[in-house]
């Protein structure tokens, strides 16, 4: 199995845990927990700041002493905004699970210089990406326009099935602005139905990494560098969590160039 993708284990928390360390890069990491009713999680963020999305469930969410109360109450990612809780570096905060939930911790390095926040749905921006079978939903947590993190990029995207996403293929692992920006960033997938699944290629202009990965629902893909487009299967919804970090808190992309030729039709 390709060491770019992480199998959802049946295991206990985390879900998923992923490290600067263990995945091989500098900044993203992302960790997942399935927490029943009446769990909880308590953590320090230490010379990391986090942001706490809540992709299903509801949760009293508490950071640095303060109480935000119960937030979130989607069934599913698919089921509409998320809630989600900015924590900045040398914090602590505190998850409280309200109902079953599943709660996704992304963390990047940074300084500790912008206040916790709440990070409600209504305040997530929403957007539709491409056209026709490349048409996408897209639902900025945290986007480079934000000014509310100092490193994290952190969005939820819908792709319909039989659509594709993060297309025509990207990539974005190059520190050479204006026109491109190296970022580290991890996909966390559902699918719906959950029997479905989807297809992720990773690959680069030499080839040097090119691997087409099966994804199944509760899967984390890894992209340290190189294009990475995504296809839903026919008949099944797809849902990524992204979470990008780099030397810069900027999204500046090339595409490939081989694709690039659709986005000029018409």
């Amino acid at each position: 199995m390709t060491s770019l993708l992480k199998r959802r284990p049946n295991a206990n928390n985390p879900v998923h845990l992923v490290t600067p360390q263990n995945a091989g890069w500098s900044y993203v990491g992302f960790a997942l927990y399935r927490l029943a009713a009446g769990d909880h999680i308590e953590a320090g963020t230490g010379t990391r700041e986090a942001c706490l999305v809540i992709v299903s469930g509801a949760a009293r969410l508490l950071g640095s002493g303060k109480d935000f109360g119960v937030q979130g109450g989607r069934a599913n990612p698919f089921d509409g905004l998320p809630d989600s809780l900015y924590v900045p570096a040398k914090s602590r905060y505190r998850i409280e699970a309200e109902t079953d939930c599943e709660i996704a911790i992304c963390t990047a390095p940074a300084h500790g210089s912008l206040p916790l926040r709440l990070i409600p749905a209504a305040e997530v921006g929403q957007e539709t990406r491409g056209a026709g079978t490349n048409t996408r939903y897209v639902r900025n947590i945290l986007p480079d326009t934000s000014p509310h993190a100092e490193s994290l990029l952190v969005v939820e995207v819908i792709t319909p099935g039989g659509h594709w996403s993060s297309y025509p293929p990207h990539k974005h692992d190059a520190d050479n602005l204006p026109a491109e920006s190296r970022l580290e960033e991890t996909y966390y997938h559902r699918l719906r139905p959950g029997s479905g699944y989807a297809m992720q290629r990773v690959y680069t202009d030499d080839r040097s990494l090119d691997e087409t990965i099966t994804v199944e629902d509760g899967d984390v893909v890894l992209v340290p560098r190189g294009y990475h487009p995504v296809g839903a299967a026919h008949g099944y919804d797809l849902y990524y969590l992204n979470v990008m970090a780099g030397p810069h808190r900027l999204w500046r992309f090339r595409n490939d160039p081989a694709h690039e030729w659709m986005l000029k039709k018409g």
